[in-house]
C-alpha cells in the first residue's frame, strides 16, 4: 500500500504540481495589471468591423484571466453575427450581477489586458444556421441566477461555454485545458459528453475527472488542473502551459 501511495503521490507531483510550478515562475516574468482598473478592456482589433463583413459568422476566443489566477487559468468567450447584421454579439459570463452577460465588453477586447486567442471559428451558411441553436441554449443555460457563478471549480464562464459547445453538437470542438470550469457538468451529474461531443468524460463536480474523445484526446481533471494527451493532433498538456504541440484547428471537420 504504501508503495502505490508514493507512486500516486509522484504522478501527482510530475504531471500537475511540477508545471504549475514551472508556469508560476514563467508567468510571474510578465508585467501584468495590479487591479481591474487599469487593466486594458479595449478593443483588440483583431476582428473586422461588422459592416465589412456580410456573412454570418460564429467565433470563441479565450483570453489569460487577471493578476494569479492567470497561472491557472483562461476565461472564454463567444461572438456572433448573422448574414448582414451590422453588429457583434458578445456573450461571456461574469461573476457579479446576473452571470450571462451580452456585450458586456468589445466583441475582440483584451481580457485583463491579455490579447484573445481564437479557439474555434465556423462563417457562412452554416454559421448562419446554428446561431439560432446557440441562443437558444444560451437561454437555457442553467446556471444564470443571481448567486450561481462560482470561480472554482465553476459554474464560470468557461462551464458557459463548454455548456454551449455540449448542446450544440455541430459544432464539433472544445476549449483548451486551462479553461478551468469547463468539466463542470453539474451538481447532479457525473457523466456526459465532452464538449466537442466526441467522447465522454466523467467529472465528480469539476473538483477531478477523466475525458476520452477523439477532440480531446485523453485527459485527468484534478482539482480544475488537466494533464493529457492529444492523439488526433499531437501534443501534451499541462496545467498552467495548455497545449504543448501541434495547434488544434479552430475549424469543425468538414
Amino acid at each position: 500500500m504504501s508503495k502505490l501511495i508514493r507512486a500516486l503521490a509522484l504522478g501527482i507531483f510530475l504531471l500537475f504540481l511540477a508545471p504549475l510550478a514551472v508556469h508560476a515562475v514563467v508567468y510571474s516574468q510578465n508585467p501584468w495589471p495590479k487591479n481591474y482598473h487599469v487593466a486594458n478592456w479595449s478593443s483588440s482589433g483583431i476582428l473586422p468591423v461588422p459592416t465589412a463583413r456580410g456573412d454570418a459568422m460564429i467565433k470563441i476566443y479565450t483570453a489569460r484571466t487577471g493578476r494569479w489566477k492567470g497561472i491557472f487559468a483562461v476565461h472564454s468567450w463567444l461572438v456572433m453575427k448573422r448574414q448582414s447584421e451590422t453588429e457583434y454579439s458578445r456573450y461571456d459570463v461574469v461573476g457579479w450581477g446576473q452571470p450571462v452577460r451580452r456585450n458586456g465588453f468589445p466583441a475582440d477586447g483584451f481580457w485583463y489586458s491579455s490579447m484573445p486567442e481564437l479557439q474555434f471559428e465556423l462563417s457562412g451558411k452554416q454559421a448562419q444556421a446554428l446561431i439560432p441553436k446557440i441562443e437558444k441554449v444560451i437561454r437555457k443555460y442553467p446556471f444564470n441566477q443571481y448567486g450561481s457563478y462560482r470561480l472554482w471549480p465553476g459554474p464560470n464562464s468557461n462551464s458557459f461555454i463548454a455548456y454551449v459547445l455540449r448542446n450544440v453538437p455541430e459544432l464539433q470542438t472544445t476549449l483548451p485545458p486551462t479553461a478551468v470550469g469547463r468539466d463542470f457538468i453539474g451538481y447532479n451529474s457525473w457523466i456526459s459528453p465532452t464538449p466537442s461531443n466526441t467522447g465522454w468524460q466523467i467529472s465528480l463536480k469539476g473538483y477531478a475527472g477523466l475525458s476520452l474523445a477523439a477532440v480531446e484526446g485523453l485527459e485527468i481533471n484534478l482539482l480544475g488542473l488537466v494533464s493529457g494527451i492529444d492523439i488526433l493532433n499531437p501534443a501534451i498538456k499541462l496545467p498552467g502551459f495548455g497545449r504543448l504541440g501541434m495547434p488544434r484547428p479552430t475549424n469543425p471537420p468538414s
